[in-house]
């Protein structure tokens, strides 16, 4: 019943993963090259950009080129540890085998080694020097309608509430 406070953009993305700053960005670049004024947000659960990230990863740049071309001239940007050998090894409880031959959908030439939380907090860096609106800390809670059923946008999350699910004085309409 009570009123929320409303940002309207002309896009909305849930959640600053790669595949959410990617769109971000991506949707912006579209915009400038028509010569369109867009807004963007992404929304993003975690307290910062990266945050519920896994860390470990080996990146084949491919889309990344066609995305960002000049990344690899950003002395920002985290990707730069080549993979340098592949080693195909079979593990057991007690004991490895190394096979001779890695089958080619194994093999990493040309990929990179990197932190993949540390790509996205950079990804998202990126698109917000585009102009996108990043907001970590925004947890989408529920989708809004209109009366003809698409999509308004979304609600973040209620604060302020108490354990027992009584409204503190901090109160505050996601």
């Amino acid at each position: 019943s009570l009123e929320r406070d409303v940002l309207p953009y002309d896009v909305l993305i849930v959640g600053a993963g790669p595949a959410g700053l990617a769109a971000a960005i991506r949707t912006k670049q579209i915009a400038k090259e028509r010569d369109v004024e867009l807004s963007v947000c992404v929304v993003e659960k975690g307290s910062e950009v990266g945050s519920h990230i896994l860390s470990g990863n080996v990146l084949e740049p491919r889309a990344l080129d066609e995305l960002i071309p000049e990344w690899r001239d950003d002395a920002s940007c985290p990707i730069n540890q080549k993979v340098t050998k592949d080693r195909f090894v079979y593990l057991t409880s007690g004991t490895h085998w190394t096979f001779p031959l890695t089958p080619p959908q194994m093999r990493n030439h040309g990929n990179y080694v990197t932190s993949l939380s540390q790509v996205t907090r950079w990804l998202g860096e990126h698109a917000e020097s585009l102009g996108v609106d990043v907001l970590p800390g925004f947890a989408a809670s529920e989708v809004l309608y209109r009366r003809d059923g698409s999509v308004a946008g979304i609600a973040t999350g209620d604060v302020g509430i108490a354990k027992d699910g009584t409204r503190k004085a901090n109160f505050s309409r996601g």
